[in-house]
Formats: structure tokens, C-alpha cells, sequence
């Protein structure tokens, strides 16, 4: 079975998304109802769901709302990422609360659309360094030419655990191999840093690609981490921009043809279960 470590709930009867009116294919709801029944034929049991990038005031909404959703009668929702502001001086406050929630097994702030210079002010490195020893980790969302950028947080903060989303976004659409290729395999040096399989059909030229398209970035980023970093997400409904869930779930298994069976484990599941204590 698989562990979905990046599904997004947009709800826009309940949460605000600004973004939203700039991505018309998903400017609309896509509710946990949605996903929940093509997860599970996909063999999907447990899901973490991924802060949608609210708008800033009602970001502990969203994980109030998100919550709602995991009290659910089986609910596939074991876990929530949540939005933060490392650079609001609110932050430790902030912290301290969502430490209480059992729920939040980490953060995300969003990098790839802001300024490459939001993760280097002083006080968004003071914050991020306050995970340490909380057992909360921080998902890293950065374009390739801000790979150094990840690379400066994980150095900075060697007692937190960073993952890095949607294989570092490459532009396999283009093939642009570099600095991708070589940004992955130096942030891949440092050991508090693990890769999240995922996205990847979402930056593939939707028409075209097979899972042989995809297998020479999903392989050099498994190569560069090794199998006991990295773990596995949808990041519905983004996918269905490159194909859908199903056609993800099924060309991840076509790229794990010859893996051995504790290789799949790890990143379809066990490593998920282990690195936040599920």
C-alpha cells in the first residue's frame, strides 16, 4: 500500500486561494470526496495533506478545516503539512501552537514563486533553525536555479529534516538537465534532506509523455538521495494536469520494475511511516 505524502484540498467554499485565479485548469474545488475513492483504488491508505497556499490570514484555518476532514470515519488523512511564515515575526508563537496539534507533522512555505531572496532574511533562518528537536520537518518547494537556496537552509539548520518537493521541479518538458541535475545531486550530500517523489507529470509535455519520459529525473533523484530518502506523493489535483492520479500511480510502478521489493516499501510507504512517526 502507499502512503500519498502531497494531497491538496482546494475548497473555496471554506478557504481562501488568491493564486488560484492565475491557474484556470484548477481554479475550482477539488474536494477530499474527490480524491478519496481513486486513492484508494490506486492502493492509496494513508494521505498527508499539503497546505494549498491559502491566503495568509487563514492559514491555521485551513489546518482547522483539514482537520474536519482527518476526524472523517475512515479517513485516509493521517497527517497535514502546514503553511508558515518564517519570515512573519509571529512565527514562534505560531509554532508553539501547531506543536499542540498532533495532526501537523510539518510545514511548507512556498519558495519557487517568491523572491529567491525570502529564504535568506535573518529572521526567516532564526525561525526555520526553531524545528530543531521538534520533530517537525520543512518541505522545500524551489526551482531549480534555487537548489543553492536549499542547499544554504539544510546546512543552515542541520538538525531539521527538509524534504524536497516534486524532485526539485524539473523542466523535463524542455530537458533542461542542468543546473537541475547537478543542484540535485549536491543538495543530495546532505544527510537531513530527503526527496519526495512526485509532481513530475506536471512538468513533462502533458501530451506526449510515457514513464520513460520521466524515469531519467525520478532515477537520478533516487540514485542521489538513496532509497531510504525518499518518499512518495500524488500531489492531486496538479497531477491531473499531466495525466491524473491513476496515470501517476501507474507509471511510478512501471519506474519501479527493477527495484527490489524493500526498495518499493521504503518509497511507496516505509520511509513515510518512519521519518514522521505514523
Amino acid at each position: 500500500m502507499i502512503v500519498d505524502t502531497h494531497l491538496h484540498v482546494i475548497d473555496q467554499t471554506a478557504l481562501d486561494y488568491p493564486w488560484l485565479a492565475g491557474v484556470e485548469p484548477l481554479n475550482r474545488n477539488w474536494t477530499y470526496d474527490d480524491y478519496k475513492l481513486e486513492a484508494r483504488r490506486a492502493g492509496i491508505d494513508a494521505t498527508f495533506h499539503m497546505e494549498v497556499d491559502v491566503a495568509p490570514e487563514r492559514i491555521e484555518d485551513e489546518t482547522a478545516y483539514i482537520g474536519t476532514l482527518a476526524d472523517r470515519p475512515n479517513s485516509l488523512i493521517v497527517a497535514a503539512i502546514a503553511s508558515c511564515r518564517p519570515e512573519d515575526e509571529g512565527f514562534a508563537a505560531y509554532l508553539e501552537r501547531q506543536q499542540a496539534n498532533p495532526l501537523v507533522k510539518g510545514f511548507r512555505r512556498v519558495l519557487h514563486v517568491m523572491q529567491d531572496d525570502l529564504s535568506e532574511g535573518a529572521r526567516f533562518r532564526e525561525n526555520i533553525k526553531l524545528l530543531a528537536g521538534t520533530g517537525l520537518t520543512f518541505d522545500l518547494c524551489v526551482l531549480p536555479r534555487q537548489l543553492d537556496k536549499a542547499i544554504a537552509l539544510a546546512d543552515l539548520a542541520p538538525d531539521v529534516t527538509f524534504i524536497l518537493d516534486h524532485c526539485g521541479v524539473p523542466d523535463i518538458a524542455g530537458d533542461a538537465r542542468q543546473p537541475w541535475q547537478d543542484g540535485i545531486a549536491e543538495l543530495a550530500k546532505r544527510p537531513n534532506v530527503v526527496a519526495k517523489i512526485s509532481g513530475v507529470v506536471a512538468y513533462a509535455d502533458a501530451e506526449t509523455w510515457i514513464a520513460d519520459t520521466l524515469r531519467p529525473w525520478v532515477e537520478h533523484t533516487i540514485k542521489s538521495f538513496g532509497w531510504d530518502r525518499v518518499v512518495w506523493g500524488s500531489d492531486w489535483p496538479v497531477c491531473t494536469l499531466g495525466g491524473g492520479l491513476m496515470a501517476w500511480v501507474a507509471a511510478t510502478h512501471a519506474l519501479l520494475e527493477g527495484a527490489s521489493e524493500d526498495e518499493r516499501r521504503k518509497l511507496l510507504s516505509e520511509n513515510a511511516r518512519r521519518i514522521w512517526s505514523l
